[in-house]
């Protein structure tokens, strides 16, 4: 009889009307915000509306230079606000109804935090303020109903009573789930879970190392149910997936230098095996490099005319635009100049606009570096990146006596101004073998080793490459 009466309230739970809106811990302490990377105390008071000088009275600064990525600030003048406000970073698929779920922030708190006007600004990359509370519990673990379950019956599947699954959810009742919605219990989040809004095809889907700036490589990781294909595009390219050793697909994409900062596409195709498709579309925030200006380049007439520049160009493009199905580097990238230079000797960095002039008449071109130049005289030699078949070795008029390896996956590297080449074309090398020997042949003012990559038809930081290991 008392197992019966305590099913019989078990049931009824589930046609209770629970509160639209959950409740924020509080602390006595804080609001305190922990500064990242690139912030400055302006940008900071900017953000919070809050006075530079309260905000340096707060914390007993005396010098608005002396900031360290890590430091704790206390902010001043956000009334209602304790806890610690951490920065959470808008992946791809998360919504603005997923993350409020996700933190429980009231969504007037999360507005008024971070200037939100509309849930249109939801862009992928975009860094995001939300209080956490000492002592809270997360709710890091995604979970969704499928076609004719209940809410009830998620509820036991996932070791939790449907009052909690509803409350946390901001439901009105059990009745108040659908399917394929995503929702939120305690718990450490894993790679099979779904992500967010994200059609049944996609297991999972994210963009490593956001937000994405000009010159940088994104990283798209998708995980599918069986037998899918996959394709997609970023800004205007489009995405070559390759698959993972744990079932995930891989898909590398440059972003140019010169792409005005702002809010692009990004795009990803299911082709499930019944020929049907399945597709999501999300904006992603490209940010600033913020590169600097080099002085002006006073070189030969014939290197930057356009009827040489062009074609040349053309032909580089036709190069590096086919993605090699074979990955041939594994783990790390090092640096071609490894032999002679230390990692961080840089004569010039990728990115630097530039205005290049033809000594002795007005003829003048303007663009960005697109690689990185090592320092170093005749002779000294470069060695392979990583691993690679060599699909270019011959002379340019720009770039000089170059070399082009493909590393596979849309991944190429070139070596221009050589002295000498030391390698053909059709040669597998390995990473730290010997290719050429510095020189000062093409277009330049010094011998030098420039090393370019190319991500998918698009020129890269080569820098990024020796800091992170991709994919």
């Amino acid at each position: 009889m008392f197992k019966k009466i305590v099913t019989l309230l078990f049931l009824l739970s589930s046609f209770f009307i629970f509160p639209s809106q959950p409740v924020l811990a509080q602390d006595a302490g804080g609001p305190v915000y922990i500064v990242q990377p690139g912030d400055s105390l302006s940008s900071i008071a900017e953000r919070f509306s809050v006075n530079l000088t309260d905000l340096m009275t707060a914390n007993g600064i005396t010098n608005a230079n002396q900031l360290s990525a890590g430091q704790p600030l206390v902010i001043p003048g956000l009334i209602g606000v304790t806890g610690t406000l951490s920065t959470e970073v808008v992946n791809f698929g998360d919504s603005y109804r997923s993350l409020m779920r996700q933190t429980q922030v009231p969504e007037s708190l999360f507005k008024k935090l971070n200037h939100v006007v509309s849930p249109s600004e939801f862009y992928v990359g975009v860094s995001m303020i939300v209080p956490v509370q000492s002592g809270s519990q997360g709710l890091n673990k995604r979970i969704s109903t499928t076609q004719g379950q209940s809410l009830l019956e998620l509820a036991v599947q996932q070791n939790t009573d449907v009052w909690s699954l509803a409350h946390n959810n901001d439901l009105s009742g059990s009745w108040d789930g659908l399917p394929g919605d995503i929702l939120f219990t305690p718990g450490e989040s894993n790679s099979e879970q779904i992500t967010s809004g994200l059609p049944s095809a996609f297991i999972s889907a994210e963009i490593r190392d956001l937000p994405i700036k000009q010159g940088g490589t994104g990283v798209i990781k998708v995980k599918t149910i069986p037998n899918v294909t996959l394709n997609g595009l970023l800004v205007d390219h489009a995405l070559h997936f390759f698959p993972m050793e744990d079932g995930t697909q891989v898909a590398l994409q440059g972003v140019h230098a010169l792409l005005p900062a702002g809010i692009y596409p990004l795009r990803l195709e299911a082709t499930l095996p019944d020929g049907s498709k399945q597709s999501f579309e999300q904006f992603i925030l490209i940010v600033s490099g913020n590169y600097p200006d080099d002085p002006l380049f006073y070189v030969d007439p014939t290197t930057i005319d356009p009827a040489v520049t062009e074609p040349e160009l053309q032909q580089l493009i036709q190069i590096t635009l086919p993605s090699n199905p074979i990955k041939y580097w594994n783990g790390d990238f090092i640096s071609p100049a490894i032999a002679y230079a230390e990692s961080t000797y840089f004569t010039s960095r990728y990115g630097n606009r530039r205005t290049y002039i033809g000594q002795g008449t007005e003829m003048q071109i303007s663009g960005f570096h697109t690689g990185l130049d090592f320092g170093g005289g005749d002779g000294l030699p470069i060695t392979a990146p990583a691993a690679g078949q060599v699909v270019f070795a011959g002379p340019l008029t720009v770039r000089g006596n170059a070399t082009i390896i493909d590393h596979g996956w849309g991944v190429y590297s070139g070596f221009w101004h050589q002295s000498q080449i030391n390698v053909q074309v059709g040669q597998v090398v390995q990473q730290n073998e010997v290719i050429g020997l510095v020189g000062g042949t093409g277009r330049v003012t010094g011998a030098h080793l420039h090393w370019e990559l190319w991500v998918n038809g698009i020129q890269v930081d080569p820098l990024d490459w020796l800091i992170l290991t991709y994919p």
